[in-house]
């Protein structure tokens, strides 16, 4: 059952951004998973020429009365998995007073997944749920308030400072300024104190805020994504990739938000906090 499909998280997201509509239909598909793990489900699904639908683990088909078809291929999924930390010589240890044992988690693709076209079996739906997404709800999950906007440069749409943004009245795209200031925030680009990314240049910094934007906006339906695009081209480079460490954090912050703003915030993310 394995799949061999094991992408670096920059691959992930450069292919969700080129190809409009991607991110659209992963959500729309698999919103109950991380985003990160919806893209890769999606693409796997593309790579088979499988048709995207409700996807499950072979106990959970089999709960629901189908079964997964004779040499089908599981769909690999980012799970994190706990493991024992070593000594110097290599060994682990026994634990108990005195010697607790360390453990770390660590994130490794799993095929354990089928969508449905891969099972047979009682009929099922294919109609998914996808729970709204409210602005105020996420800001007040996320502990962000939101200020008056209140600077006077035309060319600015809005801002973040520490866990407060602000919106201008006049944004063109009031949404995606919104998506973009809370990413700033969820990067920890707000608060020097808690960032990973405290020291980076002002070109990733815009560049990572505008890709958790994108991802947003498009998983939403909502206008920007062009936009965002461009401003990440502008920002960035055209075609020059992300790098792989703020890949992981944009698809963290983009979870979080949309988490934040279905309500369900609370449950755990698969993917360091996004896939």
């Amino acid at each position: 059952m394995s799949s061999g499909f094991s992408p670096h998280w920059a691959e992930l997201l450069a292919e969700a951004v080129s190809r409009p509509g991607t991110i659209l239909e992963a959500y729309s598909r698999f919103h109950g998973y991380s985003l990160g793990n919806q893209l890769a489900a999606i693409f796997q699904c593309r790579m088979r020429s499988l048709s995207p639908g409700p996807i499950a683990t072979l106990q959970r088909w089999n709960d629901l009365g189908r079964k997964v078809k004779v040499g089908e291929k599981a769909l690999a999924l980012c799970m994190p998995v706990t493991v024992r930390g070593r000594d110097d010589d290599g060994t682990a240890p026994a634990g108990g007073p005195g010697n607790p044992a360390r453990v770390k988690t660590i994130f490794i693709w799993k095929p354990r997944w089928f969508v449905l076209e891969q099972t047979e079996g009682a009929p099922l739906s294919d109609k998914v749920e996808i729970p709204d997404w409210e602005a105020e709800r996420a800001l007040a999950t996320l502990n962000v308030r939101r200020i008056p906007f209140a600077l006077v440069d035309g060319n600015i749409q809005g801002y973040a400072e520490g866990r407060s943004v602000a919106v201008s009245p006049i944004a063109d795209q009031p949404a995606r300024t919104l998506f973009h200031e809370l990413g700033h925030i969820c990067l920890g680009h707000t608060d020097r104190r808690d960032s990973d990314g405290a020291d980076l240049p002002r070109t990733l910094v815009e560049a990572e805020a505008e890709a958790v934007a994108l991802l947003c906006v498009e998983a939403l339906g909502l206008p920007g994504v062009e936009s965002s695009r461009g401003y990440i081209q502008w920002w960035y480079g055209n075609r020059q990739p992300l790098p792989e460490q703020s890949a992981q954090r944009i698809f963290k912050a983009a979870d979080t938000i949309l988490r934040a703003g279905r309500g369900d915030a609370e449950r755990p993310a698969v993917v360091r906090g996004a896939a």
